[in-house]
């Protein structure tokens, strides 16, 4: 039983009695109904209870805040779900590492001149950067 005696979210939307030893209500609050409706529409009850009986009470928790967030990237993208957005990451960080590569040897490039060409007249050398 939820807070105050009230059904938790899955019992509420399955239309059923909560009873004391609920097994979603520690982790599906009556106050937060959307949480159960999408993981349910998304893995169904009978899965999420089948899921967290086989887990341990402490992961538990855990457990279902990957199924609300798997569950909220699969109505995203009903596609690729959560593995989209960890491609998309993926390609960023591939990007931003050959910026990083190529901006470390523009700097040494232009270390490796100012060390080969020292200005007489203490003038700074600025060259302009390629991107």
């Amino acid at each position: 039983m939820g807070a105050g005696n009230s059904p938790c979210a899955s019992c509420k939307l399955l239309r059923r009695r909560c009873a004391k030893d609920c097994i979603f209500s520690p982790y599906f609050p009556s106050d937060d109904p959307h949480k159960f409706a999408i993981v349910h529409k998304v893995f169904g009850a009978s899965n999420i209870s089948k899921m967290l009986q086989e887990l341990p009470v402490h992961q538990r928790g855990d457990a279902v805040s990957s199924l609300v967030y798997e569950a909220n990237a699969r109505m995203r993208d009903p596609v690729y779900g959560c593995v989209g957005a960890i491609s998309y990451l993926q390609n960023q960080v591939s990007q931003l590492q050959m910026q990083l590569a190529l901006a470390q040897a523009e700097i040494f490039c232009i270390q490796k001149q100012s060390q080969d060409q020292p200005a007489t007249d203490g003038a700074v050398l600025f060259l302009p950067l390629i991107m």
